[in-house]
């Protein structure tokens, strides 16, 4: 047990949670957490979801997130999207926390509740888009043991990316993408063949907002 009896991170989390990037982004979350939807009173009454953002430390300490593939289900607005472990809240969900968990656990394998920690909130999206389901999404950030992935019928692939990537040149781009039998120029990152777009694109410029900068070092800064 840890002091004041609650139980002590697994070893794995605590490195984590004391990676330099990991502690600045914990801090810089919790100094503005996700701001919640505003509801127009003549909208559809839309249905809540919650995603999670997973992040691990590779062995050389680098931090990695996690996307996923959906598989390819006719109807599916999001089928074959790269998208983040999540989906929409149930009843016996007791928190958006508790709908991002659980999804993650059925379609990845990652228990977050047991094996991980939830850093923090990022703002709620609500693509008002009359051509998508009335939704609004909460995403979470999550730090993650390492452990396996297991894939469920309704991912493709799952893929890491190393968050040093986003920063390197030419990695944010455009991409023509089909939506709804429409060819659209899109912003977007391009990993090992993997397009990232849409709204999993907005929730990444999220979550590279809150990324503090690395502390400056040399003879102007210590």
């Amino acid at each position: 047990m840890s002091d004041g009896g609650r139980p002590a991170l697994p070893h794995a989390l605590a490195d984590g949670l004391a990676h330099p990037e990991i502690a600045r982004l914990a801090a810089a979350l919790a100094a503005r957490p996700g701001r919640p939807a505003r509801i127009h009173p003549d909208d559809r009454p839309p249905r809540h979801a919650a995603v999670a953002l997973v992040l691990r430390l590779r062995e050389d300490g680098t931090p990695e997130l996690l996307f996923v593939k959906r598989a390819e289900y006719e109807g599916d607005p999001w089928s074959g999207h790269v998208a983040f472990p999540g989906g929409r809240a149930e009843p016996d969900d007791a928190t958006p926390w508790d709908t991002a968990a659980r999804e993650t656990w059925e379609e990845t394998g990652l228990e977050l509740r047991r094996d991980g920690l939830l850093l923090g909130t990022l703002d709620d999206l609500y693509p008002r888009n009359p051509a998508l389901p009335a939704i609004v999404v909460r995403p979470h950030v999550a730090l993650a043991a390492p452990g396996p992935l297991v894939l469920s019928d309704e991912l493709a692939a799952a893929f890491w990316v190393p968050i040093r990537r986003f920063g390197e040149p030419g990695f944010a781009t455009t991409s023509t993408v089909q939506a709804r039998g429409h060819a659209l120029t899109v912003p977007s990152f391009v990993h090992d063949g993997h397009t990232i777009w849409g709204m999993t694109h907005r929730i990444v410029e999220q979550l590279l907002e809150r990324w503090p900068p690395a502390p400056r070092t040399g003879p102007d800064g210590e």
